[in-house]
């Protein structure tokens, strides 16, 4: 194999010749500057240089593989040139935000001291680097509907009844025909190595642990078959998250991978076909550089017109090569011609797409609006989960009906059964836990949702799942008290 010297590579810095180092390989990575999803310029920023720290977090190991042709895998670096990264690497200097980083980290607490899924949010928001923090908390426009999500259950209140045998409780339930012990998944999240070295992997193993099932992101930074590979039990059951690709013919390979390594279902988002407005994720190299920059003047600019900021952040490029053009009649009719997994629609957010959900066939729904990512004031599921009882309760005959965002309480998970969802998804508060105690920290809270289910269950007067009904929920058009902590 042919090797490189740092001198030769910085040589190709443009959009004619443009090399990137990546784990001490040379890659020309030319001819695909402009399809990109995340556009050229981000490449040409470490055009004839390292990008290892920047691309390793973001993109799973076999990406080189699939973007580029095997002549393009120019060869590796030589000794001396390898062994002059790794001096440089141990002489750099941390930058403040890993300085913090390091001291929150000697802080964090004990994992026994979780107690709730908002406890391991507040440890993860300490001790994740900002630029991981502002893409996983990040939401559309000014988060109304993020908080939304979240305050809609407080218009739920139960009808518990008493007198109930209940020492024998179950919480376990089926989602697709696979057991759960909870009525809970992991919803598809992407980008879990920014939060944990080990990223989906502990997701994976710590649904394995508990038996949930975990739902796979399509922007997953570990491969597919990686995470496959990391099931405790080749039975152990995961879904697949899809973004279909605007290439038929990408989003094919794309499914038949996937089912080849064993996921058991397709869970096609439809909700979030274009880059969302997430401004927290825009601003964070603007902060990451003031942050830096504290007691520094910093070179300003002459006022005028310099365009606008790169609007994309660490999502929007993921998004860019979706297909926005899918249609109920072209779109699921293709994805059944060429799988037999369960189709499962994942961003319904009114009451006659779902109704056009159960008439296309699909196996489920999830109501969703990408965790008030996308879309500024779309309707919090579970008020949309209600209005569905209420207008077309014949939905629940016909499919799976999910839903997620919002979700922090065992009575939320509750709520949702009541009102007619099968189970409920966790996206965040799973990348929040694997991101501040890794696997174990994924197990502790299932746990902790698994103890909050089967004391509400007990509550309520039921001992399984199927007991929960419409009857023992109602919404109240009045304002609870806002949330105290003691």
């Amino acid at each position: 194999m042919q090797t490189f010297t740092l001198e030769q590579v910085a040589q190709h810095t443009t959009t004619g010749s443009c090399w990137v180092i990546i784990q001490n390989k040379v890659y020309d990575v030319t001819d695909f500057l402009f399809d990109h999803p995340g556009g050229a310029n981000v490449i040409l920023r470490y055009g004839g240089k390292d990008a290892t720290a920047t691309y390793v977090p973001i993109h799973p190991s076999d990406a080189l593989d699939k973007n580029l042709a095997p002549e393009k895998h120019l060869g590796t670096l030589d000794s001396e040139s390898i062994n002059r990264l790794k001096e440089s690497g141990k002489n750099k200097v941390q930058t403040k935000d890993e300085l913090r980083v390091e001291e929150a980290l000697k802080s964090k607490p004990p994992l026994q001291r979780i107690v709730n899924v908002e406890d391991m949010e507040e440890v993860a928001k300490k001790i994740l680097s900002y630029r991981a923090l502002a893409y996983y908390s990040s939401a559309g426009d000014d988060c109304i509907t993020h908080v939304e999500n979240r305050r809609a259950f407080s218009r739920f209140f139960f009808h518990p009844r008493v007198m109930k045998p209940v020492s024998q409780c179950d919480t376990s339930t089926t989602i697709l025909g696979y057991k759960s012990i909870i009525p809970v998944y992991i919803s598809g999240a992407a980008l879990a190595l920014l939060g944990h070295p080990l990223g989906e992997t502990n997701l994976t193993r710590g649904a394995y642990k508990t038996g949930i099932i975990q739902m796979v992101s399509n922007n997953s930074s570990l491969s597919y078959a990686e995470i496959s590979a990391a099931r405790g039990s080749p039975d152990q059951p995961i879904f697949f998250q899809l973004y279909k690709h605007v290439s038929d013919r990408t989003a094919e390979g794309r499914i038949r991978e996937i089912e080849g390594l064993g996921y058991k279902a397709v869970f096609l988002t439809v909700d979030a076909l274009i880059p969302g407005n997430r401004e927290l994720d825009i601003r964070a190299p603007h902060y990451l550089e003031d942050f830096e920059n504290q007691g520094f003047p910093t070179q300003r600019t002459p006022d005028g017109d310099q365009g606008e900021t790169d609007r994309l952040g660490t999502a929007g490029g993921l998004v860019l090569k979706n297909d926005a053009d899918m249609t109920w009649e072209r779109t699921i009719p293709w994805i059944r011609s060429i799988t037999k997994l369960p189709i499962v629609i994942k961003g319904i957010q009114c009451v006659q797409d779902a109704v056009l959900a159960c008439e296309a066939g699909c196996e489920g729904i999830v109501l969703s609006n990408h965790g008030g990512r996308q879309l500024e004031y779309s309707l919090p599921p579970i008020e949309l989960l209600y209005r569905i009882r209420q207008q077309r309760p014949d939905v629940f005959e016909k499919t799976e009906v999910y839903i997620d965002g919002g979700i922090y309480r065992g009575t939320d998970v509750i709520k949702a059964l009541c009102l007619g969802a099968r189970a409920v998804g966790l996206g965040r508060a799973f990348l929040y836990a694997q991101s501040a105690y890794g696997e174990t920290g994924v197990v502790h809270l299932v746990r902790i949702l698994e103890r909050e289910i089967r004391f509400g269950m007990q509550s309520l007067g039921v001992r399984s799942i199927g007991e929960l009904v419409p009857q023992m929920v109602e919404r109240v058009d009045w304002e609870p008290v806002t949330r105290a902590k003691l």
